[in-house]
């Protein structure tokens, strides 16, 4: 255990290979999720629409399900 919390606790020795600037690396996050959040908005304006004309498709074959044959031969 005293192995474990030393190693845990002594100096890397990696050396960082890149200097990251944080703000930019935050303004471009934002920048994605803005840009998720619309396409989220896309995405489900487009599955009510679907369900819409599921439900429309669906209405009118009970429709013609429920017609008497009297009328389909006329």
């Amino acid at each position: 255990m005293r192995d474990f919390i030393r190693w845990l606790f002594e100096p890397t020795e990696k050396q960082i290979l890149e200097e990251i600037n944080l703000y930019d690396k935050i303004v471009e996050l934002e920048q994605r999720i803005e840009k998720l959040e619309e396409e989220n908005v896309e995405t489900t304006n487009l599955l009510y629409e679907l369900g819409n004309s599921v439900n429309a498709v669906d209405a009118r074959i009970d429709i013609v399900l429920n017609t008497p044959k009297h009328y389909e031969n006329n």
